[in-house]
């Protein structure tokens, strides 16, 4: 007798268990997560062309750069707060006006390989007001030696 009562309260307690995962609590979750996307979509969205670059192999001394096209793919005003290199050789610059929704911007990086010798790596990290907030660019080159001496 004690064993079909223990069994008895094991099913009950075991079936309200499951019965808490109901698809209603499923509904509601996912509800919430499209709340929270609803309320991004007027948020500024930065949308780069390609955010790596390769310039190849230069000769040490000389000052390469490249541009990077973006587009402002969200419903408001956006604008880049900050872009910052991972070193003093490599200098971005960009507009502070706010790009409107539609609009291409562009920010130059600029690589100055004075000092430099073999692979270089180089990063720059840009900050927006939209999303993504933050964003990685990456710069690759070459520098060799100047044999014309």
């Amino acid at each position: 007798m004690k064993k079909a009562h223990f069994m008895l309260f094991f099913l009950v307690v075991t079936g309200l268990f499951f019965g808490s995962c109901t698809p209603g609590n499923k509904k509601k979750e996912s509800g919430e997560t499209s709340e929270a996307a609803d309320t991004l979509k007027g948020t500024p969205k930065i949308v780069f062309d390609k955010d790596s670059h390769d310039f190849g192999t230069i000769v040490q001394g000389e000052v390469v750069s490249y541009t990077f096209l973006y587009m402002n793919k969200g419903k408001e005003g956006l604008i880049i707060t900050s872009a910052s290199s991972s070193c003093g050789c490599t200098v971005p610059d960009y507009s502070k006006e706010p790009l409107l929704p539609g609009e291409q911007g562009k920010l130059e990086v600029v690589f100055n390989s004075k000092g430099k010798m073999g692979v270089q790596n180089k990063t720059v990290a840009i900050r927006t007001n939209g999303v993504p907030v933050r964003k990685i660019l990456k710069i690759h080159v070459e520098v060799v030696p100047d044999n014309s001496n």
